[in-house]
């Protein structure tokens, strides 16, 4: 994985030669950001060396570009999920990637579903800990010492500075902000009444079949890390409907604007080292 990860991010520095300050990735429905960015190049995932294909609607698979404000922003639009068929270390390989670049600072966004019956569709929660039972790991087999140490400490994956930081933009655009406990399931099933009352009862406010691989790879290799979920639906057995994926694109759609503002603020307020 190392040196994969150093060959696509050879690949990327060939097209822009030029310091990235940020890396975001973004989750289902959720690619208006890169609408926000002066935009320098596009690179689809398909010409990178080593990185897989998106199979699911909403995940375009492209490497976007460019600025917002005076950082210089890495946009990838798509994400890799376990539940596709690809491995733990796939899903998590863009962030390996994101560290051979130099890139210290990354935000993880999805869609998930509300757990937490306070939620509400269209709700932003920013991601203050994870739950993760399924036995996989993205750093499964031998240890990449030039990543990380072997037993990484997860006690402090999402960081409290950026989460500092997104509250206070929360604040200055009036834009609602919830926080709490990210639960991973691995998918593509959604989830049964039975699962989402159990995940409650364990904590969990909001559920997805994403981001944690990534965050754990990114906490490995010393990279900061915000978290932010979309509450594109309540989870199953909270509303008296069926849930489907269409509605997860249409809530994505509908809540553009405040995601992307939110996340643009939070760039905009991020202090980089050079």
């Amino acid at each position: 994985m190392y040196n994969q990860s150093h060959q696509s991010a050879k690949h990327v520095r060939e097209q822009f030669p030029h310091k990235i300050d940020v890396a975001v990735i973004l989750g289902s429905g959720l690619g208006a950001l890169c609408d926000m960015m002066d935009v320098a190049i596009e690179i689809p995932y398909s010409e990178i060396p080593n990185f897989p294909i998106p199979t699911v609607a909403g995940h375009s698979g492209r490497a976007v570009i460019g600025r917002i404000g005076d950082k210089t922003v890495l946009a990838l639009s798509g994400r890799f999920h376990f539940y596709e068929g690809y491995s733990m270390q796939q899903a998590a390989f863009p962030v390996w990637v994101v560290r051979a670049l130099g890139i210290e600072k990354l935000i993880l966004t999805n869609a998930a579903g509300g757990v937490n019956t306070a939620y509400k569709p269209g709700d932003l929660m920013l991601i203050s800990d994870h739950i993760k039972f399924f036995d996989d790991s993205p750093l499964r087999g031998k240890n990449e010492d030039a990543f990380g140490e072997r037993f990484p400490d997860m006690s402090g994956v999402y960081s409290k500075v950026l989460r500092d930081a997104a509250r206070l933009v929360a604040a200055e655009q009036q834009i609602e902000l919830c926080e709490g406990v990210y639960f991973y399931m691995p998918g593509p099933q959604f989830e049964t009444p039975a699962e989402i009352r159990a995940i409650r009862t364990l904590g969990g406010d909001a559920v997805g079949m994403s981001t944690v691989p990534e965050a754990i790879a990114a906490r490995h290799c010393g990279i900061e890390v915000l978290g932010v979920s979309c509450i594109s639906n309540m989870a199953a057995g909270i509303l008296d409907q069926p849930l489907t994926h269409a509605e997860v694109i249409e809530t994505g759609e509908k809540v553009k604007d405040k995601f992307s503002r939110l996340v643009k603020g939070v760039i905009e307020q991020l202090t980089i080292d050079n």
